[in-house]
């Protein structure tokens, strides 16, 4: 082999090693992203299935009704926590604002005793954190359509 071959062999398999290696290095960060969590928003989501389950199930409000002040705290604990880069921005925040405020209403809403009120005020608590959810999941684009529990 003579030697421009040979810095050709060894130019193309460095040339190679270099692409691979770039190309894991931008797999490593869209991994990262994707893999990136909020926690405030799984601890609501647990609060969230704890009092609107049993309603949905077989229209027990009971856990709900003794959860209110939890959804209210957790409505706003969320609200107050950092947002992941992906979604931090005006329209999560102002989604967030109303969460908190709807969950203070719920709270004072179960004075009231009314099921029929208490029942459409917890279902739409539980839409807007599925909305918010919706939009964390699909990198900040609000999308409406079904969603899991």
């Amino acid at each position: 082999m003579n030697a421009t071959l040979k810095l050709l062999s060894i130019f193309t398999i460095l040339s190679l090693l270099i692409s691979c290696s770039q190309k894991k290095e931008e797999t490593d960060e869209t991994n990262e992203t994707a893999r990136e969590e909020w926690p405030a928003m799984d601890e609501f989501h647990v609060i969230m299935a704890e009092a609107f389950h049993p309603f949905m199930d077989s229209a027990n409000l009971e856990p709900a009704i003794k959860m209110a002040a939890q959804i209210a705290s957790g409505a706003e604990k969320w609200l107050n926590e950092p947002l992941p880069e992906k979604i931090n921005n005006d329209e999560v925040k102002a989604m967030l604002q109303q969460l908190k405020e709807n969950a203070a209403s719920f709270a004072q809403l179960i004075k009231t005793g009314d099921s029929t009120q208490i029942g459409e005020s917890l279902t739409k608590l539980h839409d807007q954190f599925h909305e918010l959810q919706e939009t964390f999941y699909s990198n900040g684009k609000h999308e409406h359509g079904e969603h899991k529990h």
